[in-house]
């Protein structure tokens, strides 16, 4: 089960569902929210918006969700 692992140290679980605040843009133009200071990229979104996200890939250091609902 190789990569199924959730990283140590990680908040998010892949296929848990958030309410978020987009607080900035990464540098390929991802909006950047925070789940209890653990950064997850959410592509499509811009600044200030809220969305509710489902996490889809969660690394050591971040995660990536996407837009649902």
């Amino acid at each position: 089960m190789e990569g199924k692992a959730l990283p140590p140290g990680s908040p998010v679980k892949r296929g848990e569902r958030y309410k978020v605040r987009i607080e900035t843009l990464g540098k390929d133009g991802d909006g950047i929210a925070r789940i209890k200071g653990f950064v997850v990229f959410v592509p499509n979104t811009e600044v200030g918006e809220e969305v509710q996200i489902e996490i889809k890939n969660v690394k050591e250091r971040f995660a990536f969700g996407e837009v649902v609902g």
